[in-house]
């Protein structure tokens, strides 16, 4: 504060005691002065100086009354006073003392000792106006403070150096169960009952521990708070010794917040990301964590741990068929029946859509077949839903640790493996995983890579054969047939990539690659004046593609050849998906100009209805029939069947398989009007059959 911003006011009746003063104080403070004593109150109330010096002896007013006067009024009475005495006049002195007086100014007036006095208490009331500043400041902090604690989510905690409890916030009175008065006074321990959350063993108090260690500290993980009451909940805090200037410790603050929600949530949140949600059951994650866990307390020397891989056979053609709500409920009753199939001691888990997995530790090979024996005798039994019985049958592959494990992503693959061999042998069996599998699955691997690397480069290789009018002996057109060239030139039988391209989604690419060319060497044929009709094989995959004749469209749009002379084969297998979706697309490719032929007719699973309800125009007789025709008259009866029924139906027939001279008489004779087979030539390649066939009317020889 600015000491000339001061004031003093000087009561004297005698001028010249008036003058003294004012020399020796107006270098000290602003200074106000009258002679006149009647006036000095109002003086004060008007000015309200820091100091007042004040004669005794006055006419009209003497200094005692003007003091009591100013000392009985409240906005008054703090202003300091100084009595102007004579050496002699103690008796005034000790009256002006008992009014209030701090100090004496002696007649007559030594300037520099009343400076000097002075400025001794203007210093002092400088100094005690900052201080009352600097208590106001504090009041207000310390309100602020105590407004903040009591307003915050988080509970709080104060102790002395002893740990007893010097405040508690009005959470931490809710959480504990103790009110101000309960707690205050007692120790914190006392007041927060903490404990191991799933032990229940006691834990130490933070605010005890934080003075011990003077440093900052949390809460023991896992801790629950245990209430007045008995409630408990979860919580976390910190916390912090309060230290003086020189380091001791004088207390200690706790904060807390009870997480119980967030726990729960978190403890839901990991069920729900370790388990199925239909089922319940563990899921990949979490069955991928207990297979780590069994493989590590395992003594390999005396026991296995097993893993069982479960498929429910064709369950994506009953979900497709069926509806999901149903397939979902096939799911639930086959988790319930492999739990009970497995026993209490196995784990049972979802891995995927069909998949289960069934987890077996300490386990002999023995107790492994029985456990896989029941859960196919399990899933035998007809699933009743809605008022209709499923049949369904599951593939099941094991691999056993250590036997042919080493770890559990091993496990997992292997399993697999041996699943899939299961599938391939005729499903509702269990199969182990063996090294042979191992060579087969490295071998599938390899054989994938190829065949994509083949696809990338559009090297995949077209062969065709021909096709013959029996009539008139001669080539009409061919089937073509696509084959992968190995590194070494040689020719992949499509046995070995084509149920490989199905399985793994390459089947889209490689059916548009193979139709592309085909229609490209159509356009060639075309331009070499022997417009040939090609046959392309469809799977049932590109059949269930809506958009497939769309892209067929646009095939025949780029390559600019007449749909006429383009022929698309599909199974009986690909009618059997969805009839309404396959109807849609087959109409489609019709309405392209192009014909359909159904091959390998009377092998699958199809009714005569199909027949009429289908746009198609071609049967393709199975060679499974030619072949035994010569010498096997049921054989030859389904044949001639197969003929007139397709002449009542106005199709056009194709025998497939002829081997044999007799077969093509045979056919000829029965009205069958077309034929391929190795008795008129083999597939062979494009060029091959463009040097044969192509501008030349070669008859069979």
């Amino acid at each position: 504060m600015d000491m000339r911003a001061q004031k003093v006011l000087i009561v004297d009746d005698e001028p010249v005691n008036i003058v003294i003063i004012e020399s020796a104080v107006s270098s000290l403070a602003n200074v106000i002065s009258t002679s006149n004593s009647l006036e000095a109150l109002h003086l004060v109330q008007i000015h309200k100086p820091d100091l007042i010096i004040l004669d005794i002896s006055m006419p009209k007013r003497s200094g005692f009354d003007i003091c009591r006067a100013i000392k009985a009024d409240l906005g008054l009475r703090e202003i300091p006073i100084l009595f102007v005495t004579s050496f002699t006049d103690s008796e005034n002195e000790r009256k002006a003392l008992a009014l209030g007086a701090i100090d004496f100014i002696a007649k007559p007036i030594d300037i520099e000792i009343c400076r000097m006095r002075v400025k001794n208490h203007l210093l002092m009331q400088r100094q005690k106006s900052q201080l009352s500043i600097y208590n106001e400041r504090v009041l207000e902090e310390k309100e602020q403070l105590n407004i903040t604690l009591n307003a915050i989510a988080d509970g709080v905690i104060a102790t002395d150096a002893d740990g007893i409890v010097t405040f508690i916030n009005p959470v931490a009175q809710r959480l504990t169960g103790f009110n101000e008065f309960e707690a205050c006074g007692r120790m914190v321990d006392d007041i927060m009952e903490l404990r191991d959350a799933t032990t229940n063993a006691g834990v130490i108090n933070p605010a005890l521990y934080t003075m011990k260690v003077k440093r900052p500290v949390a809460m023991a993980f896992n801790v629950k708070l245990v209430s007045k009451q008995g409630k408990e909940c979860r919580v976390e805090d910190t916390a912090s010794p309060i230290l003086d200037t020189q380091g001791r410790v004088k207390g200690s603050v706790v904060v807390f917040q009870d997480v119980s929600e967030s726990v729960a949530m978190a403890v839901q949140m990991t069920h729900v990301a370790n388990h199925d949600q239909l089922t319940g059951l563990p899921n990949r994650v979490l069955l991928h964590d207990k297979i780590v866990q069994s493989i590590n307390r395992t003594d390999k020397a005396k026991h296995s741990v097993a893993l069982l891989l479960i498929d429910i056979d064709n369950f994506k053609y009953l979900n497709d068929a069926l509806g999901h709500k149903i397939g979902d409920s096939i799911i639930l009753s086959i988790s319930k029946r492999l739990q009970q199939a497995c026993g209490p001691s196995a784990t049972v888990a979802r891995v995927g859509g069909d998949e289960f997995a069934c987890l077996l530790t300490h386990v002999s090979g023995l107790s492994v077949d029985g456990v896989a024996m029941n859960c196919l005798q399990s899933a035998r039994e007809p699933i009743h839903i809605d008022g209709q019985y499923h049949q369904l049958s599951l593939s099941i592959g094991i691999s056993l640790f250590p036997q042919d494990a080493s770890s559990a992503e091993e496990m997992m693959r292997h399993s697999d493996t041996a699943m899939y061999r299961a599938k391939a042998t005729g499903k509702d069996k269990f199969s182990f995983f063996s090294k042979d599998l191992k060579l087969a699955m490295r071998k599938r691997v390899e054989m994938e890579v190829k065949l994509r690397t083949a696809l990338d480069n559009n090297s995949l290789a077209i062969f065709f054969q021909p096709k013959y009018d029996l009539n008139l002996n001669k080539v009409v057109g061919a089937e073509s047939l696509v084959r992968l060239i190995d590194d070494d030139g040689s020719i992949v039988s499509p046995d070995e990539f084509i149920p490989l391209s199905e399985e793994t989604g390459l089947i889209h690419r490689l059916g548009k690659q193979v139709l592309v060319k085909s229609c490209e060497f159509i356009a060639k044929c075309v331009e070499a004046n022997e417009p040939f009709k090609i046959a392309v094989n469809v799977s049932a995959q590109q059949i269930a593609n809506p958009s497939f004749a769309k892209e067929v469209g646009e095939v025949i749009l780029s390559t600019g050849i007449d749909p006429g002379l383009l022929e698309l084969e599909v199974t009986e297998s690909a009618l059997m998906a969805d009839f309404d979706q396959t109807r849609n697309v087959l109409l489609a490719l019709s309405s392209l100009g192009l014909s359909l032929a159904l091959d390998d007719f009377g092998t699958g699973y199809s009714s005569l209805s199909y027949l009429r309800q289908f746009p198609l125009n071609v049967l393709k007789i199975d060679r499974s029939f030619i072949k035994d025709m010569d010498t096997e008259p049921q054989a030859l009866d389904i044949v001639t069947a197969i003929v007139r029924l397709g002449n009542c139906l106005n199709m056009v027939l194709v025998a497939e398989g002829l081997e044999t001279e007799l077969q093509f008489h045979s056919l000829r004779q029965l009205g069958c009007e077309y034929g391929q087979g190795y008795y008129m030539c083999k597939p062979i390649s494009e060029d091959e059959f463009t040097t044969r066939f192509l501008n030349q009317k070669t008859m069979m020889t």
